[in-house]
C-alpha cells in the first residue's frame, strides 16, 4: 500500500502539496511535496543515528544489509509491478534489476563483514630512536558521516531507493537520507518500506535511513546544503548534476558531492578488426546502442571508424540492423523530449548525414544513426554531447588520426577499441591516452552491463563523473563515504574494537 508520504526517522510524514506520478501504464498516484523542516528532521535524526550505527559491530551493519535485501525480495512482486507501470520498462528487465540490487546488497554486507575495506595500519613506537623517538601509529578508515542519495531515473532499483550508492554508504557506517526520484514514486515508497521493515527487525536506530520525496528542486537544493550532511552521491544529468556539485562546493564547509553524469563512451574500429569483422561488430553495436531504449549512461554513442570501403559495408550493416528496431517507450515524457531535441540539433549541423531514423511521438524513441567526418566532427564541439536515448555517431577518420582524436575528447565513464591482433601495435598507441580520458577501457565488446564487482570502476574523469578517483559501482565505491583516522599513542582500551588488536 501506498501512502504518499515521506519516511522520517520510522514515521510517515506529510509534506506539503502533491504531486502526481505519471506512469507509462497504470493509474496514477498522488504523492506529497518534501519540506525544507522534513530535511532538517531527517538530518537531525541521522546525526543522532550515527555514532551508535558507524560504532557499531560490524557484524551488526552487515546483517542489516543482508535484512534490507530480503525485505526486497518479499516484497520483490509488488515492486517490479509498480516499476514496470512507472518506467515502461520489461518484466524481465525489472526482475533482473531487482536481482542485482539484492546482490549488490549481499556483496557490500560480505564486504563489510571481511573488513579489508578498513585499511588498518600499525606502525610500532621506537622510543629509543634517534634523533627523535617515533610514536606508535595506528591508522583505520572510519564513516565520514550522514550522507544523502539521490535516485536515478533510469535505474528505478539498481541506482535508487537501495540501489549502489545507499549499500555502499550504509556499509560504510553512514545513515543515508534518499531524495526519490519523481519518475518512480511509488517505486521508492516500496522500497523504503522494505527498508524500514529491515531497521525495525535488526533494531537499528531509526534515523539510519529516512525517504523524502519531492517534485520540485527545493528539497534537493535544502538536502545538499544541510551542514548535518557530510556527502552526496548522484546520477543523472550533467545539468543537473553540476548545479548540485556547485551548491556542496559553496557551502560555508563544503562536502563531497559523488556525481555520475553521463558519457558518450566512444569506440575505435580499428582497420583489421573493421576489414575482417566490421559487419559483425556494427551489428552488435546496433543491439548495445538500442539496448534499454539507449537509456543507459554506458551506452555507446560514438564509434570512430577507419575510412576505406571497409567503413562503407560497417556504416550499411550498422543502419540495416537498426532499421530492424522497432520504437521503445521511454523513461519519462521529458527524456523522451529531450532525445528528439537531441536529434534535432544533431540533424541541424551541416556536415552531418542522417542515415536511419525517424521521428517518433509521445514517450517513444526509435533508433537513430548519424554519420560525420573527423573534420566536421571537431569542428562541431556538440556533437561530443550525450544524447540519452538509442541515437548513434559514426565518425570515419584516417586510422592515424585515432590518437588526435582521443586526445581532444572529454572524460568518459568508458572507451573501447575493437581490434585483431594486427591492430595491436597501433591500440597500444591508443591506450595511455584513453586511460587519461576514460574509467573502464573495453576491448572487443561494448560498456552497456556494469558487472557489480571488486574489480569494476564506473567513474571517469570530468565530465563523467566529478570525481575520478572513485566508483559507484563495486566494492571500491564504499571509500567515496570513508576518511582515514590516525590514533597516535592511543591506550589500546580506547581504541575502536577494529583496531585494538
Amino acid at each position: 500500500m501506498l501512502s504518499g508520504n515521506h519516511l522520517v526517522a520510522g514515521q510517515w510524514l506529510a509534506g506539503s502539496g502533491e504531486f502526481q506520478s505519471s506512469p507509462a501504464t497504470g493509474e496514477a498516484h498522488s504523492f506529497s511535496n518534501g519540506t525544507k523542516d522534513l530535511v532538517d528532521q531527517a538530518a537531525q535524526a541521522a546525526e543522532q543515528a550515527f555514532e551508535s550505527y558507524a560504532g557499531g559491530a560490524r557484524e551488526d551493519r552487515a546483517e542489516f544489509i543482508r535484512q534490507i535485501a530480503a525485505e526486497l525480495e518479499t516484497r520483490g512482486d509488488a515492486i517490479k509491478a509498480i516499476a514496470g507501470e512507472e518506467s515502461g520498462l520489461p518484466a524481465m528487465r525489472l526482475a533482473g534489476e531487482l536481482g542485482r540490487t539484492t546482490g549488490q546488497l549481499r556483496l557490500f554486507a560480505d564486504h563489510v563483514a571481511a573488513g579489508e575495506y578498513l585499511d588498518r595500519h600499525h606502525t610500532t613506537a621506537l622510543p629509543d630512536r634517534e634523533p627523535l623517538p617515533r610514536p606508535e601509529l595506528r591508522l583505520m578508515m572510519r564513516a565520514i558521516g550522514p550522507v544523502v542519495v539521490f535516485g536515478a531515473s533510469n535505474f528505478p532499483l539498481a541506482f535508487s531507493t537501495a540501489g549502489g550508492d545507499t549499500a555502499s554508504a550504509l556499509a560504510a557506517g553512514c545513515p543515508v537520507i534518499v531524495k526519490g526520484h519523481p519518475a518512480h514514486p511509488g517505486t521508492g515508497e516500496l522500497v523504503a518500506q522494505a527498508i524500514q521493515a529491515a531497521i525495525e527487525s535488526c533494531g537499528m536506530h531509526p534515523g539510519v535511513f529516512s525517504f523524502i520525496q519531492d517534485s520540485g528542486y527545493d528539497v534537493a537544493r535544502a538536502l545538499v546544503q544541510h551542514p548535518l550532511v557530510k556527502a552526496v552521491g548522484f546520477t543523472g544529468s550533467l545539468k543537473a548534476g553540476r548545479a548540485l556539485f556547485d551548491l556542496c562546493a559553496a557551502r560555508p564547509e563544503p562536502i563531497p558531492f559523488f556525481g555520475e553524469l553521463g558519457s558518450i563512451n566512444p569506440g575505435f574500429v580499428m582497420p583489421a578488426a573493421l576489414t575482417n569483422r566490421g559487419v559483425d561488430i556494427a551489428t552488435a553495436w546496433a543491439g548495445s546502442l538500442t539496448m534499454g531504449a539507449g537509456q543507459f549512461c554506458t551506452n555507446p554513442g560514438v564509434l570512430f571508424v577507419a575510412e576505406g570501403e571497409a567503413a562503407d559495408s560497417f556504416v550499411a550493416s550498422a543502419a540495416t540492423a537498426l532499421a530492424g528496431i522497432g520504437t521503445q517507450t521511454m523513461l519519462t515524457d521529458g527524456i523522451a523530449d529531450a532525445c528528439r531535441a537531441g536529434v534535432s540539433g544533431l540533424e541541424n549541423i551541416d556536415g552531418v548525414k542522417k542515415l536511419a531514423g525517424e521521428v517518433a511521438e509521445g514517450r517513444t524513441a526509435g533508433p537513430y544513426l548519424f554519420e560525420v567526418s573527423a573534420a566536421t566532427w571537431r569542428a562541431n564541439a556538440s556533437l561530443a554531447e550525450e544524447v540519452f536515448g538509442p541515437a548513434g555517431i559514426v565518425v570515419r577518420a584516417p586510422a592515424e588520426e585515432f590518437a588526435d582524436l582521443a586526445r581532444a575528447l572529454e572524460g568518459q565513464l568508458t572507451a573501447t577499441l575493437h581490434m585483431d591482433k594486427a591492430d595491436h601495435a597501433a591500440a597500444a598507441a591508443l591506450l595511455p591516452i584513453l586511460e587519461r580520458k576514460a574509467g573502464r577501457l573495453l576491448a572487443n565488446g561494448f560498456p552497456t552491463g556494469v558487472e557489480v564487482d571488486a574489480g569494476m570502476m564506473h567513474g571517469g574523469p570530468y565530465p563523467a563523473s566529478t570525481n575520478a578517483a572513485t566508483t559507484s559501482v563495486g566494492t571500491l565505491a564504499i571509500r567515496r563515504f570513508l576518511r582515514p583516522v590516525c590514533y597516535q599513542g592511543m591506550p589500546v582500551d580506547l581504541l575502536p574494537a577494529d583496531l585494538g588488536d
